[in-house]
């Protein structure tokens, strides 16, 4: 069974920049997709963006590129989100988790995602 803790989280003024992080402990990490979701107050949980297990092919919602980078590190079971310019509406909590089937065509729905985290608060003050 995998689990997940993400980190880096925090409070950011309009235009800063953070980076999560999310490792992973049990399974074997670089067999699977990951993926960065965000659910901000009172809002439905959004896809932010997705790897492929070999970090070759990165999947980006809309309202985020150009302004988040997605990598990961297999050697030691991370993934991570650089967020930069940020805004205050990417004010949420944004959770990793792992692609369900080893098998992930980019898709951005969540129920194609299990093994959530418990998520990372990020706030941009404006």
């Amino acid at each position: 069974q995998v689990q997940l803790v993400e980190s880096g989280g925090g409070l950011v003024q309009t235009g800063g920049s953070l980076r999560l992080s999310c490792v992973a402990s049990g399974g074997v990490f670089s067999d699977y997709a990951m993926g960065w979701f965000r659910q901000a107050p009172g809002k439905e949980r959004e896809f932010v963006a997705a790897l492929s297990w070999s970090g070759r092919t990165t999947y980006l919602a809309d309202s985020v590129t150009g302004r988040v980078i997605i990598s990961r590190e297999n050697a030691k079971n991370t993934v991570y989100l650089h967020l930069f310019s940020l805004k205050p509406e990417d004010t949420a909590i944004y959770y990793c988790a792992r692609s369900v089937e080893k098998y992930y065509g980019g898709s951005s729905k969540a129920g194609d995602f299990g093994s959530w985290g418990p998520g990372t608060q990020v706030t941009v003050s404006s």
